[in-house]
């Protein structure tokens, strides 16, 4: 008996952006490492590499990420 069982097709109203093929899929058509999502929209999911842009930036640019470096350090 599987633990998982492998979804071979998806549920009506998912939207994944393929990263590979470089198009939006209902349902998942490729596998999950080579897409994004789901998202509840075809407009969102069009739209994945936008988003995952904005993203990377707000997570580069967040002093929260950042760790100051040894000698910006204070000392105790």
């Amino acid at each position: 008996m599987a633990l998982f069982k492998k979804r071979t097709a998806g549920k009506p109203g998912e939207w994944y952006y393929c990263l590979v093929h470089g198009k939006v899929e209902e349902g998942p058509e490729c596998p999950a490492k080579d897409r994004f999502g789901p998202y509840a929209s075809r407009e969102e999911a069009q739209h994945a590499m936008d988003i995952a842009r904005e993203r990377n930036e707000e997570w580069d640019t967040d002093p929260r990420w950042h760790d100051a470096t040894a000698g910006e350090r204070e000392e105790d």
